[in-house]
């Protein structure tokens, strides 16, 4: 694979499905390759106190670290084969580890500690993606794809279905939707009435989406988004008016970022040379879109402002 950077504003990867998308986006800001060298690249998480970003190597047990000011990328530490991570409402990083199969959170003076691993006396799976909530509590998915080969993780029996568990406040761990086969990405709408969920294992591959009640109950999940044959949504944010930015593969025209409406209707694609497995919005203003791609690390400044959470 080799990068080209676009030679003209605007950038023609930044394609537009609806006229909508054009209210979201600048003529003038072009996708950047910011690192190359990843195995698999996951799980972005912006720490705008310390103007970086923080991303997941999946295969090479590392997560990497860019310096916005600077443009340097150095290893931020290594170990738990890391793939998706958020920040709660103090700010401190969670990430899931598909090594230990658990949920951690790194505290201020920097230890690493578990907050869940086990459900009902037996192993999770391999936590995959991750997001707080304005009520302290902490929701990520769990398939099974960090236990499926020694790559991502290690080998190993799957003990549980694949569900979507929350963490309240005081640490207690409990499902909050069942049934998905294989969930992915998880996102929250601004104001978290709903749920946002990939379900990797259906086919076509699917993006559902249920209500949440203010007491954290989940209702039954119904179809947002049908991938088609082709088409393969991963890990996602949502903008401050509900728009969707999601990861997308898989091939030509396909890789890269697909922007969907809160009606569900796609209304732009942003084109990468390679598949791009997760997202986030960061930068001073929450204006520049961080895409972890298979290989590599790409970002585009936008015009609408990423939700205001981690």
């Amino acid at each position: 694979m080799i990068w080209k950077p676009s030679g003209t504003y605007p950038d023609p990867r930044v394609e537009s499905l609806d006229p909508r998308f054009s209210s979201l986006v600048l003529f003038n800001a072009a996708v950047e390759q910011l690192y190359h060298g990843t195995r698999w690249g996951e799980g972005p998480v912006w720490f705008g106190d310390r103007n970086a970003l923080v991303w997941s190597d999946i295969p090479n047990d590392r997560m990497l670290q860019f310096f916005e000011p600077t443009g340097e990328v150095c290893e931020f530490r290594r170990g738990g084969f890391t793939n998706g991570s958020t920040r709660d409402r103090q700010g401190r990083l969670v990430s899931c580890q598909h090594g230990t199969r658990a949920v951690v959170r790194t505290e201020f003076d920097g230890t690493v500690r578990t907050i869940a691993d086990r459900w009902q006396g037996k192993r999770l799976n391999s936590p995959n993606d991750v997001v707080a909530k304005s009520d302290d509590s902490i929701w990520f998915t769990d398939p099974a794809f960090g236990i499926s080969a020694h790559y991502e993780g290690g080998l190993a029996e799957q003990e549980l279905p694949t569900n979507v568990y929350r963490i309240d406040a005081d640490g207690r761990l409990g499902v909050a939707v069942e049934g998905i086969n294989q969930p992915n990405g998880i996102c929250f709408s601004p104001d978290e009435r709903l749920l946002y969920i990939v379900e990797s294992g259906a086919a076509p591959k699917r993006i559902l989406v249920a209500e949440v009640d203010p007491d954290g109950q989940v209702g039954p999940p119904g179809t947002f988004v049908e991938a088609g044959p082709q088409g393969n949504p991963d890990g996602f944010r949502v903008d401050i008016h509900g728009n969707i930015w999601a990861g997308w593969g898989t091939g030509d025209g396909l890789d890269g970022v697909r922007v969907f409406a809160p009606d569900g209707t796609a209304i732009g694609h942003i084109h990468l040379p390679e598949r791009c497995a997760n997202l986030c919005f960061g930068g001073r203003d929450r204006t520049r879109l961080f895409m972890a791609a298979s290989q590599s690390l790409y970002a585009l400044y936008v015009r609408v402002q990423g939700a205001p959470y981690f």
